[in-house]
């Protein structure tokens, strides 16, 4: 249970300061469901990173912060558009649209990035009560494929749909590895872009669990906290939350680990491109690396260090790096495919 892999930076285990502030609350006894001191400061901390205006709403888990951002952005007669990659499309067992009632319209990207020439052809049928109505653009920082969206490509995207009168929900599951790979503060690629609702995840870069809900646009916050109670995502000891965040946001942890989780995957992707036989197939931007790999390879290859399949037809995998992803462990994990490629020559 304790093996090394790439499988996803959720399989890795809990920051130490993470750990530790959360056992700095666990005294005494305080008020739940966020009428706390502890949730009130990590709210401000949010604030200080994001604007003054901005609602916090803690959640448990991502999907859970995507389900309530959708119902809050959009009614049951609207669409949401997103990459046919898209988490809320492939990896949430439909919740979008179970607890929203809004259909998904997902379009094919090359990359796992809408832009707005994608977006085009599916914004028609205004009006037309037939038809349902395109309301909400969901995109994903990182993308699924380990792409990132720049600031200006998320400013065109925001202001391409609310020049036609649509909002725009990011998905921020790996926000903090797109901000530090960018080199810019979380506000930068989020609500100074025009994102008007974030799904701002902590999980994947080292938290326990919990996310939150940052909504930007003053006319969305409103009914968020009946939301949430109504989707079960109402933490009642919310200090063990709130914690975590405020571990998460002092001196920028995020930032710290999120870029040492990237440079792995750097290192990972040049190295195991040297490997006569590998194929990196898309840019190795935050902490993913997709690649295709021999199909007698993957199997010797996941019982050392266990990794996913992403395309069987190509035989394609990602590999993901986490926080505690040391060299030690790509140095190794590529000297084991050195040595199945020499077993099992091309």
């Amino acid at each position: 249970m304790n093996q090394r892999g790439f499988a996803s930076d959720n399989n890795a285990g809990v920051l130490l300061e993470v750990m530790q502030a959360m056992a700095q609350v666990n005294t005494g006894h305080t008020v739940g469901y966020g009428g706390d001191r502890f949730t009130e400061l990590a709210i401000k901390l949010f604030k200080r990173e994001m604007g003054t205006t901005t609602e916090v709403f803690f959640v448990y888990n991502g999907t859970g912060a995507n389900v309530i951002a959708i119902q809050a952005m959009a009614r049951p007669f609207e669409a949401v558009i997103c990459a046919q990659t898209a988490h809320i499309n492939v990896d949430e067992c439909g919740a979008p649209e179970k607890h929203s009632g809004c259909k998904l319209i997902d379009i094919p990207t090359p990359d796992g990035k809408l832009t707005p020439q994608l977006i085009q052809p599916f914004l028609h049928g205004f009006g037309f009560e037939h038809h349902v109505q395109p309301k909400v653009i969901s995109i994903t920082q990182s993308s699924e494929m380990g792409t990132l969206y720049s600031i200006e490509e998320v400013q065109n995207i925001c202001d391409f749909a609310h020049e036609n009168g649509l909002l725009v929900h990011m998905d921020g599951a790996r926000i903090s590895n797109a901000a530090a790979a960018l080199d810019c503060s979380l506000a930068d690629i989020t609500v100074n872009a025009g994102v008007d609702v974030l799904s701002f995840g902590g999980t994947k870069n080292g938290m326990m669990f919990g996310e939150a809900v940052l909504v930007f646009n003053p006319d969305l916050g409103g009914p968020v906290k009946y939301i949430r109670k109504q989707s079960a995502q109402l933490h009642s000891k919310m200090r063990f939350i709130a914690a975590q965040f405020t571990a998460f946001l002092t001196d920028e942890l995020w930032r710290k680990h999120a870029l040492h989780a990237n440079a792995m995957a750097q290192l990972l992707a040049r190295e195991a491109q040297k490997v006569p036989g590998i194929e990196i197939t898309q840019k190795v931007q935050a902490n993913g690396v997709f690649a295709i790999v021999p199909q007698t390879w993957i199997e010797v290859l996941q019982n050392k260090y266990f990794f996913y399949m992403w395309d069987q037809n190509r035989s394609e995998v990602r590999w993901m790096t986490a926080f505690d992803t040391t060299e030690e462990d790509i140095y190794d994990f590529v000297a084991q495919i050195n040595e199945i490629a020499q077993k099992q020559p091309l």
